[in-house]
């Protein structure tokens, strides 16, 4: 959430970032939020002052009883009475304004950073790195969603007869894969300093709004009504929001967390080869790295994080490329993004497998999470959090890429993971 102060103050800076989102709504929105908010000091003006104002009334009371004014004091004790209705009308008009002034500051998205360029969508973001060699594949080769027909290690059918369509059930050598890639992401981050967490994968509405998912994301999410609960989209709503309503220490700064869970998506897709097999989900496994640094480290932080992905990427011996996402392509909350994507070999294209993310101070003032800085002054910290990684469509990778005639090699990092070098017929 925008910081209130930040759009008074700097509206247009506000309005020239969100032009970059090609957010039509902004203008009207921040004119909104500004006008209640004006109305909204006004009213907490005329409440300070009533409120000084009986506070004068009520000692006057007080001296009145004390020099034996008695008749005159029950006249003002009248008037006080009156005064407090007064002040609690207005106390209930500034929460009404208070609240109309959150409920529009929910309905803008994050200014995204200077260096972000504009862009409407996918076409317009920047390849700012890529590594790898593309792999040749031999005659015959197969996209993935016929190999793990081929080698019987994932089933739909079996995940649509018990849950729906988007449910794969992992069987075998692919369930081994499954546990090996997560057990290998979550040594590398072990490696790496970041401690290990294992959060609810339910959270409440309080947390969905602390992250920004709600009520940005409502439709897209999961949820279990009788309890009012959602099924969490990602790990970062229930790792952000551990430090929801928390004063940090400095001393405690940076915080790095992972965890790997399940994660939900009701927008598992429509028809097409680019939504086919692993390459959208209703349910997925990923392992998501988190920090929270001060405003000063953060974009720093940032770039630590990509060339740890990046890390991950080469060890797995994945063709991949960065991409700095343009404004109209970046989510909701986000200050800036970079994806990540592997060149998936049978299927000729590019898929995404990581996002890596600075929110800035957005998430910060949702979830009230600060630090008292060296002058004892409180300031809001950053939060940023990434995919490291996503599971499928490295599976959809890995399977592709590394066919052979003879089966699916496995890539050497993950084998003392597996403990088996390849996926063959005869497992």
């Amino acid at each position: 959430m925008l910081l209130l102060t930040n759009i008074r103050d700097n509206k247009d800076r506000v309005l020239s970032g969100l032009k970059k989102r090609n957010f039509r709504e902004a203008a009207d929105l921040v004119e909104a939020v500004l006008e209640q908010d004006k109305a909204r000091r006004t009213i907490q003006v005329q409440r300070d002052d009533a409120s000084a104002e009986l506070n004068t009334l009520s000692a006057r009371v007080g001296g009145l009883m004390k020099e034996g004014k008695k008749s005159e004091a029950e006249q003002l004790r009248a008037q006080i009475g009156g005064k407090k209705d007064a002040i609690k009308t207005l106390e209930d008009e500034l929460k009404a304004k208070e609240s109309k002034v959150q409920e529009l500051l929910y309905k803008i998205p994050n200014v995204p950073a200077d260096k972000v360029p504009a862009g409407t969508g996918a076409d317009d973001n920047m390849n700012v790195h890529q590594h790898g060699t593309i792999p040749v594949l031999d005659e015959g080769s197969l996209p993935h969603w016929d190999l793990i027909r081929k080698y019987d290690i994932i089933d739909f059918d079996l995940g649509t007869k018990i849950s729906g369509a988007g449910f794969p059930v992992y069987k075998g050598q692919g369930a081994k894969l499954q546990r090996a890639l997560i057990n290998f992401f979550l040594d590398e981050a072990d490696r790496q300093g970041y401690r290990e967490v294992q959060p609810p994968i339910v959270v409440n509405e309080a947390s969905g709004y602390g992250t920004g998912q709600l009520p940005d994301k409502e439709g897209q999410m999961y949820f279990v009504n009788a309890d009012g609960l959602y099924l969490i989209p990602t790990a970062e709503v229930p790792i952000t929001n551990l430090y929801r309503d928390v004063i940090m220490e400095e001393r405690d700064l940076p915080v790095r967390n992972v965890g790997c869970t399940p994660c939900f998506r009701r927008e598992a897709g429509s028809w097409g080869a680019h939504v086919r097999g692993l390459n959208r989900l209703h349910q997925f496994d990923k392992v998501e790295i988190v920090q929270i640094c001060k405003a000063e480290e953060s974009y720093n932080t940032l770039e630590v994080m990509c060339t740890y992905v990046q890390g991950l990427l080469e060890k797995l011996e994945l063709p991949y490329r960065r991409l700095l996402l343009c404004g109209g392509d970046m989510g909701f909350n986000s200050a800036m993004t970079y994806d990540f994507e592997v060149f998936s070999a049978a299927q000729e294209r590019w898929l995404e497998v990581s996002s890596v993310s600075n929110f800035e101070t957005f998430q910060a003032n949702r979830l009230k999470l600060r630090y008292k800085n060296k002058d004892g002054k409180m300031e809001l910290l950053h939060t940023l959090n990434g995919s490291a990684l996503a599971l499928p469509r490295i599976v959809a990778a890995i399977l592709e890429n590394n066919q052979t005639p003879n089966g699916i090699n496995i890539p050497g990092v993950l084998r003392p993971y597996t403990r088996f070098d390849r996926i063959d017929l005869h497992s």
